[in-house]
């Protein structure tokens, strides 16, 4: 049982609603009946709708009856847990005395209007067994009728539960890989200031120069979970100077965009950790290094197309695109743009790979 009190599980039976339910239920059962009496033979109109009105009276004092009883009885279940046997001997024995209740209500108002009028055992027994199923058939309705209520609210519950799951999951995981890049990356780029300014001193100032406009560049961004297509540049723009500093000869990049691309909204660190991806399984592991292309521009569907594309080692054991970075990344793109975002993976010539995101039009909106 819901957690109700009796009174407010009386108010839910008896309200304007549910007498307005039985009243025009009451009017069709005596609809339904009087048109089985009805005669072609018999053409006194106002005797046959004073009979209708006087069968909708007896239907309705019925009906009244029941709902009267079933309230009572869901009065007497709330808030407590009973055995289902106990919940349902209460609940037939509702419909019961109803029926019976409106049986004797409708025979004291006919005795009213015709009091010689004598009591018919048979007609009490055939009259409280219609309304006894009549009655137990709309309680049914309605005790399904509430389960099912009852069912939506918690899959709906369920349902809010999980996306807002989802969004954490997916906070938590680009918190997680921030966290993974940001250490290592920082840690390795002071400690290559503080070996350049203990041997060349000019190229340690320009490396700390490059830092702190990086690290003006990141930490805005990171406490957002947006952002456009000229921030992640620009970040993406740092971060390659750094890594050509400490890489010298073995990195090489260039950066293009269309200039109205750059509005573009996307969610953040989409670039950095596709680059980040492109140094560390492509560049990285080869003596000589290589060079990495970023390029933004319009997409067939009238949305953006942007490529960070690497002539590495290419595909392999450790960079078949289904890392942490890259799931994060795709998880994010679905969770702001849905179908209509994309990051795919594909094999450059003669070697290397080419990650291409995909945003569709509202991205520029």
């Amino acid at each position: 049982m819901e957690d109700l009190s009796p009174l407010q599980a009386f108010r839910r039976i008896c309200n304007l609603r549910m007498l307005a339910v039985v009243y025009y239920f009451c009017l069709l059962h005596a609809v339904s009946r009087s048109l089985s009496w009805f005669d072609e033979s018999d053409t006194d109109v106002a005797a046959a709708l004073f009979q209708l009105v006087r069968f909708s009276r007896q239907s309705l004092l019925t009906g009244l009856s029941l709902m009267l009883m079933v309230a009572l009885a869901e009065a007497l279940l709330a808030g407590r847990r009973w055995r289902l046997p106990a919940a349902l001997a209460v609940q037939a024995l509702a419909v019961g005395l109803g029926a019976a209740l409106g049986t004797y209500l409708r025979y004291a108002v006919a005795t009213l209007e015709e009091p010689g009028m004598s009591i018919n055992a048979p007609w009490i027994i055939s009259t409280i067994a219609i309304w006894v199923l009549l009655g137990g058939m709309a309680y049914a309705l309605l005790l399904v009728s509430r389960a099912q209520r009852r069912g939506r609210d918690e899959l709906t519950r369920l349902f809010r539960e999980r996306e807002a799951l989802k969004t954490q999951q997916t906070e938590a995981q680009l918190s997680a890989l921030n966290a993974q890049i940001e250490p290592h990356f920082l840690f390795n780029t002071l400690a290559n200031v503080k070996r350049l300014y203990e041997t060349q001193p000019e190229r340690g100032r320009d490396m700390l120069v490059a830092l702190i406009a990086y690290l003006r560049a990141a930490l805005p961004g990171m406490r957002r979970h947006e952002s456009t297509l000229a921030d992640e540049l620009e970040l993406v723009r740092h971060y390659l100077a750094i890594l050509q500093m400490r890489m010298g000869e073995r990195l090489s990049f260039d950066i293009a965009a269309a200039p109205e691309l750059l509005s573009a909204h996307l969610p953040t660190l989409v670039l950095p950790t596709l680059v980040e991806n492109a140094i560390k399984h492509g560049l990285s592991p080869l003596p000589e290094g290589g060079r990495i292309e970023i390029r933004a521009g319009h997409a067939g569907d009238g949305g953006v197309s942007i490529e960070v594309a690497d002539n590495g080692q290419g595909f392999g054991a450790a960079s078949g695109g289904a890392g942490v970075g890259l799931a994060n990344t795709r998880a994010r793109l679905a969770a702001r743009f849905g179908d209509g975002a994309s990051l795919e993976l594909e094999a450059a010539q003669p070697r290397g790979v080419v990650a291409r995101v995909r945003l569709p039009a509202e991205a520029l909106a």
